[in-house]
């Protein structure tokens, strides 16, 4: 098969497939009519679509955490105390680093030491190795929605087996879980990966099964502009409508300061609607989903609540869907469960908090939307004209151009031209634009922002200015000021 943006058919997805479930043992046991079967015998209570729109529908925020360990009774130890003592919303299994690569004999070497130490000795659950009898396992010992989350380029047999499982939330695309995770991976290899998740989302979907997808908003994490966020999220939501999919959430990475974050989100969603709509996705549910700082944090612990403390007071005002919760050990390592509840209780606090709340208009906030869906229109329009009106090959062309451009991704296939800093009042800007396609207007405004934060700083402005603000958060601040 060749890329393209087309929806495959069933013969081209079910010709793959057998070749997807041979490349480990437990993907002999998916069997998509029997998981058809027990994903309609679960409660709706399990059901992560169905919560995250009744959620969408009553103007509330969720809370979700990230969590996983390698061994089965351990995670579902893990999960329920998240629930129990944090508070959680929506329950988490993050996967380790060796199933990210499709290195499961790795995973089962891992396993079995977890075994002999007694604790998890991967960074995550190991999913494809447990199978969809271990994974179903972790689905009947939980009360909450699932969600897989990973970072994995191809997650085809992942997939596979935890949707089998009740899984009911995928994340990842063929941009997002590529580009900020991989070196060496094609972007068009990871496209046609995505897409075949989508499509077996597609195909639960015309069966009766509503299961969420959720692109990775944050990709690297580190001062990516919002518009630049968003054109990616819009186009892998649209990738993934294409094949099927009825239930997106799209996301974005706090950057943090509040009125272009609040921005960003509303941006986001009344843009991918229009896309949606443009495109003959009328019928696609819409949610986002805000990630608290993704950056560096501070070591200490008060001052690592009030970053994350920060975060869920975005997410809230914003009108997100739901917020991924970081943790106070943010700065050291993999957190303890205590500490990754206490990040969900003080997430929850501030969310009831403003229950009911949201940033209400003003100049500011309206000029930063439009700002924002003006510098994402221009990546798109151009990302459409390189494909010729094909949204997946304009993809790979954008990459190849460096029209689309992912601050600090590793990915050979990424241009790395693009440079972002902060202006004066902590909103990420364009420094270097690279082959970015804004308008000359667009550009001209960038500029004389960072000119502002130059003038009041008494410094040109230079890549110095990202460099600082890179580790500003992890001292203290928000803006990398020069030292005086």
């Amino acid at each position: 098969m060749k890329l393209r943006f087309t929806k495959w058919t069933e013969d081209e997805f079910f010709e793959i497939r057998k070749e997807v479930l041979s490349t480990w043992p437990t993907g002999k046991d998916v069997d998509l009519e029997e998981a058809v079967r027990y994903h309609k015998s679960l409660p709706e209570s399990k059901n992560f679509s169905k919560k995250l729109l009744n959620a969408k529908n009553k103007g509330i925020t969720l809370a979700q955490p990230r969590a996983g360990v390698a061994l089965i009774d351990q995670h579902i130890e893990l999960l329920n105390f998240l629930d129990n003592e944090g508070g959680a919303d929506l329950l988490p299994s993050t996967i380790d680093s060796y199933t990210r690569q499709n290195k499961y004999e790795n995973c089962e070497k891992g396993i079995e030491e977890s075994k002999k130490a007694g604790r998890s000795l991967l960074n995550g659950f190991p999913g494809v190795n447990h199978g969809v009898s271990g994974c179903r396992r972790v689905v009947e010992a939980t009360n909450l929605p699932l969600q897989l989350r990973h970072g994995t380029p191809d997650a085809r047999l992942l997939s596979e087996i935890m949707l089998a499982a009740g899984f009911t939330s995928d994340e990842g695309g063929g941009i997002s879980y590529n580009v900020p995770y991989a070196k060496s991976v094609s972007i068009e290899k990871t496209l046609m990966y995505w897409q075949y998740v989508d499509r077996l989302v597609g195909w639960y979907e015309e069966h009766g099964v509503s299961i969420n997808r959720e692109p990775f908003g944050p990709l690297t994490g580190t001062l990516v502009p919002p518009s630049m966020s968003n054109a990616i999220g819009i186009l892998e939501g649209l990738m993934a409508a294409e094949q099927g999919v009825k239930n997106l959430t799209l996301g974005y990475g706090q950057c943090g300061n509040l009125i272009q974050d609040v921005a960003a989100v509303r941006a986001l969603e009344s843009q991918a609607q229009e896309y949606f709509k443009n495109f003959g996705y009328e019928d696609v549910q819409l949610t986002t989903v805000f990630h608290q700082w993704m950056g560096g944090f501070p070591e200490d612990e008060a001052k690592a609540f009030g970053v994350i403390s920060n975060g869920a007071t975005a997410a809230a005002l914003s009108g997100a869907t739901k917020v991924i919760v970081k943790t106070p050990h943010e700065a050291i390592g993999v957190p303890t469960k205590e500490a990754n509840a206490a990040g969900i209780r003080a997430t929850k606090m501030v969310l009831n908090l403003l229950k009911g709340q949201q940033l209400s208009s003003s100049p500011e906030l309206e000029k930063e939307i439009e700002i924002i869906k003006a510098e994402t229109k221009c990546i798109l329009d151009k990302v459409f004209e390189l494909g010729d009106g094909d949204w997946a090959i304009g993809i790979v062309k954008a990459f190849e151009q460096g029209v689309l451009d992912v601050p600090f991704a590793p990915s050979i296939y990424n241009a790395g031209k693009m440079m972002p800093a902060r202006d004066n009042v902590g909103k990420v800007r364009y420094l270097s634009l690279g082959n970015v396609p804004l308008s000359k207007e667009l550009a001209e405004f960038n500029l004389a922002q960072l000119e502002e934060r130059g003038r009041f700083e008494g410094r040109p402005v230079t890549f110095q200015m990202t460099v600082d603000d890179i580790f500003a958060v992890g001292k203290g601040t928000l803006i990398g000021r020069p030292e005086k």
